[in-house]
């Protein structure tokens, strides 16, 4: 075929349907988790689960989404002090893949001061990002009665700030979207078993808008 003639037959071809033609299949990011990745799951009672059977917690929801082991690591009334002084034995006893950090809550509930959350928040990253490069910090929204009733919870500010020093991804907006939501919880701070399914089928999305899946 003459250059010409095979120049004007690409001029009327659409620049996305070349651009396709030439990228071929997208190729998996280099920052994907293997299909069967160990994924700690570390938190409070939005972690284990509270108000909802164990088979319908989160982290349990998001195994069967991502085909992950992902155990769970939730404890009732932690604190992100309790969790700072959990993590160690939790990595020593197992090599994973990725680490998801939601804490908080109840540092706030019980009046513990922000600086000392950032700070353990802080600790707990650092120490997750010296196991595995995947960490992710699940942001919880800030306790606030009104805000309950009317479904208008946002996240705390200090997690984007530990987030982003300690250069994990953020996790926003989940917990406080679904919380805000009457028919997703189970209580005032706790989701049901439909919320904790939001939970986790918005994590699996934004994990997957990060790459690592």
């Amino acid at each position: 075929m003459k250059r010409r003639h095979l120049l004007h037959m690409l001029a009327g071809v659409p620049a996305t349907a070349l651009l396709l033609s030439a990228c071929g299949k997208r190729k998996a990011s280099a920052n994907a988790l293997k299909p069967d990745a160990r994924v700690l799951a570390l938190g409070d009672s939005l972690t284990f689960g509270y108000g909802a059977s164990p088979e319908t917690a989160w982290p349990a929801k998001l195994g069967e989404l991502t085909g992950w082991q992902v155990e769970n690591a939730g404890v009732n009334g932690d604190t992100s002090a309790g969790a700072l002084e959990r993590l160690p034995a939790l990595l020593s006893a197992g090599s994973y893949d990725a680490i998801l950090i939601g804490i908080g809550g109840n540092d706030m509930l019980r009046g513990v001061s922000p600086a000392s959350t950032r700070e353990n928040l802080a600790a707990l990253i650092e120490q997750a990002r010296a196991h595995t490069p995947h960490v992710a910090v699940l942001a919880t929204p800030a306790p606030d009665a009104m805000r309950v009733v009317f479904g208008s919870l946002s996240d705390a500010p200090f997690y984007e700030e530990v987030a982003t020093s300690g250069q994990a991804l953020l996790v926003a907006g989940v917990y406080s979207g679904v919380l805000s939501d009457a028919a997703l919880r189970s209580d005032r701070i706790h989701a049901n078993a439909k919320g904790y399914a939001k939970v986790a089928e918005q994590l699996a999305e934004q994990l997957k808008t990060a790459g690592w899946r």
